[in-house]
């Protein structure tokens, strides 16, 4: 007997014809219901109290971990028109290859022969102030002979003045002397002339002593004129001794003005010099730019410029260069609420576009084709895409990444963070709580700490 008083449809129909249905109705349905119920419960609860890791996943490429290995353009320094390529997209190019020649397209640089010209220009103002310096050479020594004349002749002038003092001296003394003459030849003169009124002396003796006189005012004259002439001299020796320093300090002052003018020329043509030099060296540099070197060994990824006879401007983009070594890195970026959960030396995992994965986040163990990496640098600053950059390089101690992996590829990065039960994470995810600060390791720490 079929038991489907207990069904509802049973209730209804009979089912005595069904054998079919019969076999698929359990003995004791409601029992089986609540075992099932009960062991799916018991799964349930050991679920959620297995481990499950922290993670922040981010999308990024792979770039190279230092600047200078990264993907570059190289630019013309120089205005130009292209002239001859001698590489093509694809080659691999050593550090200073030659990748394509320019010519000049400004007329300031069309002469062949324009830097043989520049340094006869040199050389002439070169010349130019080595022939002031020597004029200042030489004016130098002028000022020196004009010192050691002038000291010579103020000894000159000096001895010359005190030769006319002393005669001056001795004038003045013969004067005195005349002057004593006079009075005793006045008063000799008086006594003949009473002598002879008195009639003592002949007329002879008398007109004798008035001949006497006479020679004697006559040497007192002449000694007051030698005197006034002996004051003369010395007067004119003052003068030409004054003169001496006046002319000496004329001819020095010309002397220093055409010495200050050799030196301003000298200065000048020394200042010209170094400007053609400058511009010589710029010409010769510049003549170097009409052939585009390779500032890195690598390969040449693709032509910005093309053709032949097409002009460029200074600093205009013309070839890509992927460099040929460059240590590969991961660039991402975290969110801002994130980056205080991302700290240097955290561990990631990438998948890489290319390479298939079975990816659990929660249990990076059972993952499988992901690689791993371990943060290096984080910036300070958020990007334009609002997030901050993250640079990830490979971890030595997991498996290493593809060799075919280039740079440019799309790498999806889990970076993982603390473990936890699946109950707390699924509480945070409810409440929008953020993620551990702390890493696996300050954790286990800071426990080892506490014990």
């Amino acid at each position: 007997m079929l038991n489907i008083s207990k069904n509802k449809i049973g209730r209804k129909l009979s089912f005595d014809g069904y054998e079919s249905y019969r076999m698929t109705l359990p003995e004791d349905e409601r029992k089986n219901r609540i075992r099932v119920l009960l062991w799916l419960l018991a799964a349930a609860i050991l679920f959620i109290f297995l481990p499950w890791t922290q993670n922040v996943r981010s999308y990024g490429y792979v770039t190279a971990l230092r600047p200078d290995q990264r993907p570059q353009t190289v630019n013309s320094i120089i205005a130009g028109r292209i002239e001859e390529w001698y590489v093509a997209e694809g080659d691999y190019v050593q550090k200073g290859d030659t990748i394509l020649q320019v010519s000049e397209i400004k007329d300031n640089f069309f002469d062949p022969l324009l830097l043989e010209r520049t340094q006869l220009q040199v050389d002439a103002k070169n010349m130019a102030a080595k022939s002031y310096g020597g004029r200042v050479v030489a004016q130098k020594n002028q000022f020196e002979a004009l010192r050691a004349n002038n000291i010579l002749r103020k000894e000159q002038a000096e001895n010359k003045l005190k030769m006319s003092e002393l005669k001056v001296k001795s004038d003045s003394i013969r004067f005195e002397q005349s002057k004593v003459n006079f009075q005793v030849g006045v008063e000799q003169l008086q006594r003949a002339e009473n002598l002879y009124r008195e009639g003592l002396t002949s007329l002879t003796d008398f007109e004798t002593r008035k001949l006497r006189f006479q020679e004697v005012q006559s040497g007192l004259i002449s000694a007051e004129n030698t005197l006034l002439s002996s004051k003369n001299e010395f007067i004119s020796a003052k003068i030409e001794l004054q003169a001496i320093d006046n002319d000496f300090r004329d001819k020095m002052a010309k002397t220093e003005a055409d010495m200050y003018s050799a030196m301003s020329s000298q200065y000048d043509a020394e200042a010209t010099a170094s400007q053609l030099e400058n511009q010589f060296s710029n010409y010769e540099v510049r003549s170097s730019y009409r052939y585009i070197l390779a500032p890195q060994t690598g390969y040449v990824t693709k032509a910005i410029r093309v053709g032949i006879g097409e002009t460029i401007s200074e600093g205009a983009e013309i070839i890509s260069i992927l460099p040929a070594d460059a240590k590969l890195a991961v660039e991402m970026y975290v969110a801002p609420v994130d980056l205080p959960l991302v700290k240097e030396g955290n561990r990631v995992r990438f998948i890489f576009d290319g390479w298939p994965a079975i990816v659990f986040s929660g249990w990076p163990q059972l993952s499988n084709g992901t690689f791993g990496g371990v943060v290096v640098a984080i910036d300070r600053f958020t990007s334009t895409s609002d997030g901050y950059r993250v640079l990830v390089v490979e971890d030595p101690e997991e498996h290493p990444w593809p060799d075919a992996l280039k740079i440019g590829s799309g790498a999806d990065g889990i970076a993982l963070l603390n473990d936890v039960p699946i109950w707390y994470e699924i509480w945070r995810q409810l409440n929008g709580f953020p993620a551990d600060y702390y890493t696996r390791r300050e954790q286990q720490a800071i426990k080892d700490s506490k014990k």
